[in-house]
């Protein structure tokens, strides 16, 4: 398995696009650090993976830009690539194309935490971190 060019327009913008299951061997090979870039609310009441930082990319209420993002995201990295998880995979994009702005190796991680919405409009039935069986927990 091999990361995916960065997708659309942005292209080259960051490093590309990796799978859950890749992102997942990345961590767990001490090769990344998962940034869990959603806010404190969704990883409060939707869950989190464990291990995973939480610098969020925008902030609940309001979904303003996170004003400490740069710093946590840099302090988070300590030298390795960076791979970065939102609820569907679209926050972690605009998130990956600040860090590699910032000098950082950064990847969005394809379906996010929840996946697409289904016919019926509900998250988590196709795809997503949980989708694929990926270690997460909920408080």
């Amino acid at each position: 398995m091999r990361p995916r060019p960065a997708a659309g327009a942005q292209q080259g913008s960051y490093a590309g696009d990796v799978s859950p299951q890749l992102a997942w061997a990345w961590v767990q090979s001490g090769e990344a650090v998962m940034v869990d870039v959603r806010t404190d609310a969704e990883r409060e009441w939707v869950g989190f993976v464990p291990g995973a930082v939480a610098v969020a990319w925008k902030q609940w209420p309001g979904m303003a830009l996170n004003p400490t993002f740069d710093e946590a995201v840099q302090a988070a990295a300590g030298g390795k690539k960076l791979v970065l998880l939102c609820r569907s995979g679209v926050r972690s994009i605009a998130a990956a194309q600040r860090a590699t702005a910032l000098g950082l190796q950064a990847y969005n991680i394809l379906e996010g935490f929840e996946g697409d919405p289904d016919s019926e409009a509900h998250r988590g039935n196709k795809g997503g971190w949980r989708y694929h069986g990926l270690p997460w927990r909920q408080n």
